[in-house]
């Protein structure tokens, strides 16, 4: 089977194949917030726009927080759309964690608020950019120069994918143990004790990732979309990604076929899919080319075929999946 651009595209659309992301779980609500931003049972109201916000915002608040995902089952972050009631939730909240320009109807609801916001953005460093992660000049982002831009393609947008590399995600969870004692300073300490707990978590999960990916054989990584450049950089690897910083983008035949072209040339034998997103792009590169496929999880949200209950879980079960996929031993 040797497909070029076009018959790749019709390959899939032949199929019936949805290209759309879907699903990214939401915690439980955090309904019944007074107007002081507490709730029912003294516990202050947090809403997070996404899941590993509102999974770092759960570590450090414990009991003394309750948390609300604005990224409900069945909605990918990228393409959050807000409700009336979500709006509401968000200014009754003591404090919104959000992740300026990943949702811009959040950041537009919380532009639109008197409550507290906090950013995680400057915290998280985010240093590497869209034209990074493509690699448009063959140096910086892994692809060669032959590899054209994914359709979605946006030059110098800052990549936001920061949780994907334990260590910013660790800076990020002390800074919300910061926000949350400036909020409540009764329970400072304990929240910066959760903090220092999960940040162990987080160092020693960072050690295991680093010593398990030091000796494989294949440091290219082709994924789906570019999600993963964060941990391609802290470990080693050079990302190669099907789309851009969108996921469920529709992609560029040419894209299409240079990537193919690209894992017959370098031999790489997996090719990632995701747990929201449709798989077809990355099974039709597969059978074209022969390479397998599995799933690296990009962590945006959790769902029923997420491989673990939590950050920690999945994140090990990425590891796993990049040990046998990348041949480490």
């Amino acid at each position: 089977m040797n497909l070029r651009p076009a018959a790749l595209v019709a390959t899939l659309v032949a199929a019936g194949v949805g290209l759309s992301a879907c699903g990214s779980s939401d915690a439980p609500a955090a309904g019944g917030a007074t107007s002081d931003g507490a709730t029912e049972g003294g516990r202050l109201a947090v809403v997070a726009s996404f899941y590993p916000l509102a999974y770092a915002v759960e570590r450090v608040g414990g009991d003394k927080v309750q948390v609300t995902n604005l990224t409900k089952a069945g909605v990918e972050p990228h393409d959050l759309e807000l409700t009336p009631q979500d709006v509401a939730t968000i200014s009754d909240a003591k404090l919104s964690v959000y992740e300026k320009g990943l949702q811009p109807a959040v950041d537009e609801a919380i532009a639109e608020q008197q409550g507290t916001a906090f950013d995680v953005s400057p915290v998280a460093d985010l240093s590497l950019r869209y034209a990074d992660v493509i690699g448009d000049d063959g140096q910086a982002g892994g692809a060669p120069t032959a590899i054209p831009g994914a359709s979605d393609t946006r030059a110098g947008t800052t990549d936001p994918h920061f949780w994907l590399e334990p260590i910013r995600y660790q800076k990020v969870a002390q800074a919300i143990a910061t926000e949350l004692g400036r909020l409540d300073p009764i329970d400072k300490g304990l929240y910066y004790e959760n903090a220092t707990t999960f940040s162990k978590e987080l160092t020693t999960l960072d050690g295991d990732f680093a010593s398990a990916l030091t000796t494989c054989k294949s440091k290219k990584l082709v994924t789906s979309h570019a999600a993963f450049a964060y941990l391609a950089d802290r470990y080693g690897f050079q990302q190669v990604p099907v789309v851009g910083l969108t996921p469920g983008a529709e992609p560029d035949p040419a894209r299409l076929a240079a990537v193919a072209d690209y894992v017959k040339a370098n031999k790489i034998g997996t090719i990632y899919t995701e747990t929201l997103v449709s798989p077809a792009i990355g099974e039709t590169l597969a059978k074209e080319t022969g390479a397998t496929t599995a799933v690296l999880d990009p962590l945006e949200g959790l769902s029923d075929k997420s491989a673990g209950r939590d950050y920690l879980q999945v994140m090990r079960a990425n590891l796993a999946t990049l040990q046998k996929g990348q041949q480490c031993n």
